[in-house]
């Protein structure tokens, strides 16, 4: 029996995936216990999402040659992180089904492109300006006051790449510690929370999602994601249907998360896109019946999309490079709690602010979950800082 037959791609298939991290692994693990074959390309040796696939193939992404003898050995290409080139994911389509297409990734891979998207689509999006170069800096701070953020066009996650700016005199100290590149300035917004929304639209433009999660930050990174957000009915209601609204203006077929600012009058304002499984969608492996990742393979593979559903009131934290500090983390500290699901990427180098694992936790109500991660996550930080 065919391994593919019209658009579905069976159990048994290869699964390609560009890019090879923590999200790549997740996808993986969950592709294996579903019977799917595995390839990665990526330019790493010995990745996360390599240390479990029947091939890592290493070679740069602009290197079209190998990506099209990667596109011959799989059954469908999909991504794991949105940096990979445009040319790439066309290469890969050449050959084999790339979801979701590549017209997606050239969206939310730059910042004006992706602002540029939601507003002619009619999304609610912070007021912005195009800076191309210096000499447009100071009349976009003009424009839109301060304070504002200075953020680059491309290749910014996890807070990198981006400058508040509170005074016009501080435009030159932000152009430089952007890189000096191509930007996107963006109005303050006043903020209640950040929230997100990580859905799934099938390639039959089925939907669906796993609420609004709460996210707190530390550092711009995320810190901790709590399900099932504190908010008014209306406004959770109102960033599904903008999430759903996204997805289907981009006829995504895999998953994506949207990234939202809930003002203080509960506006619903669109920060970001991400074309793939979340870190805000991390606690969904474990918490329910159909996690994020399990979401993706099917998604891709043209599978009937799982139930979404949560189990049990959870709560997960990121495990950042800090905790590493003085050797590898007494990890007996935190599983002695049995509601304690413990998530390590596989990452060979230890740095501060590298995300090398997670943990997800459950609890009686969201707030106790909540607590009870951060608590876990407290005594592993308390056990390396006596070490030292």
């Amino acid at each position: 029996m065919s391994r593919i037959e019209h658009d579905t791609i069976r159990p048994g298939a290869t699964i390609g995936v560009l890019g090879s991290g923590q999200l790549g692994r997740m996808l993986g693990l969950s592709a294996r216990r579903m019977g799917y074959r595995l390839a990665t390309l990526s330019p790493g040796r010995d990745t996360p999402m390599g240390q479990i696939a029947d091939l890592e193939m290493v070679a740069d992404y602009m290197d079209l040659d190998a990506v099209a003898d990667f596109a011959a050995r799989v059954d469908v290409v999909t991504f794991e992180f949105e940096n990979v080139p445009f040319e790439a994911a066309a290469t890969a389509a050449e050959r084999v089904p790339v979801r979701p297409g590549g017209r997606v990734l050239h969206v939310a891979q730059h910042r004006r492109r992706e602002k540029d998207f939601l507003h002619e689509a009619g999304f609610p999006t912070a007021p912005f300006e195009h800076v191309p170069d210096r000499a447009t800096l100071d009349a976009a701070i003009a424009r839109l006051g301060t304070p504002c953020v200075l953020k680059t066009a491309g290749f910014g996650y996890d807070g990198k790449g981006q400058a508040v700016i509170r005074a016009p005199e501080e435009a030159d100290a932000a152009w430089q510690s952007i890189g000096q590149g191509e930007a996107v300035l963006e109005g303050f917004v006043d903020f209640a929370c950040e929230v997100s929304v990580v859905a799934a639209r099938g390639l039959d433009g089925a939907f669906a999602h796993y609420g609004v999660t709460e996210n707190r930050h530390r550092d711009h990174i995320l810190d901790v994601s709590i399900p099932d957000a504190e908010l008014d009915p209306a406004v959770s209601a109102r960033a599904i249907e903008i999430a759903h609204g996204v997805l289907e203006a981009l006829n995504v077929v895999g998953v994506l998360c949207v990234e939202f600012f809930i003002g203080r009058d509960g506006s619903v304002v669109v920060n970001e896109l991400a074309p793939r499984p979340h870190n805000s969608g991390h606690f969904s492996f474990d918490a329910c019946v159909t996690g994020q990742f399990e979401q993706q393979l099917r998604s891709v593979c043209g599978l009937p999309l799982g139930n979404t559903q949560r189990l049990r009131p959870s709560a997960m934290v990121n495990l950042l490079g800090e905790l590493w500090s003085a050797g590898e983390p007494d990890w007996a500290r935190v599983l002695d709690d049995p509601d304690l699901k413990l998530h390590l990427y596989g990452k060979q180098a230890a740095r501060p602010g590298r995300k090398m694992g997670h943990m997800t936790v459950f609890g009686a109500d969201r707030e106790d979950a909540a607590a009870r991660a951060i608590a876990a996550r407290e005594k592993l930080a308390g056990a390396a800082a006596g070490t030292r």
